[in-house]
């Protein structure tokens, strides 16, 4: 753990922590994303930032509210920096030239994870992706992230598909309860696409997405 401590923080007002929320940074090197959240002027900040090589910096206290997920929500709760810690995990991101996750990195990602939900309450299903609070403006961290993998070690979720007939207003509904905000129907569902149907991103459901959402709402 390296510290590289951020000014770009506040306080959580008592909020709990219950979500983890896991971003790319979407720029050129790890060190301009580094050097940009602990920029007074830039006023953005995550708990930590993961490089490609697995080192781990420590920016902002777990206690505190740092600046990362922008507008965004879930479950109908809009202010997702007051009640969550925010990983950013080196990655050029689709603007710069988006790539795979390192193994030395997933590690990384994976153990810091494993620590911060000791400390925390967080349920698994409220390890999500910056893409799935702000499906209309994020596509972090991305459909070549290891969603999968981290479930497999005990942090997140996975699909587990339960076939079911629905209409498309019924898969909405149920995204809906998920937690997803809705509004946007084709953002919504690739924004679904990239963290539980990597292979495939679609705009419009079909009956291989209702039955993985169908599954996770019945965990």
């Amino acid at each position: 753990m390296i510290d590289a401590p951020s000014p770009n923080h506040d306080s959580r007002d008592g909020h709990a922590v219950d979500i983890l929320l896991l971003h790319y940074t979407g720029m050129q090197s790890g060190e301009a994303a580094i050097a940009r959240l602990r920029d007074p002027a830039a006023k953005v900040s995550a708990h930590y930032v993961v490089e490609e090589d697995g080192r781990v910096f420590h920016l902002v206290p777990e206690d505190r509210r740092a600046w990362h997920a922008g507008v965004s929500s879930w479950m109908g709760a809009a202010n997702i920096n007051q009640r969550s810690i925010g990983i950013e995990i080196v990655n050029p991101g689709h603007e710069f030239g988006y790539r795979a996750f390192p193994p030395a990195q997933m590690a990384a990602v994976l153990a810091l994870s494993l620590g911060i939900l000791a400390r925390h309450p967080i349920p698994a299903a409220r390890v999500i992706g910056h893409s799935d609070v702000a499906p209309l403006r994020k596509e972090d961290p991305g459909e070549l992230f290891d969603w999968q993998g981290l479930a497999a070690a005990g942090v997140g979720v996975w699909r587990e598909p339960k076939p079911v007939q629905w209409s498309d207003d019924d898969f909405y509904a149920a995204l809906q309860r998920y937690g997803y905000d809705v509004g946007d129907r084709p953002a919504v569902t690739r924004a679904f696409c990239r963290h539980f149907r990597q292979a495939r991103l679609t705009e419009q459901p079909d009956a291989e997405l209702m039955a993985i959402l169908n599954g996770l709402i019945h965990r």
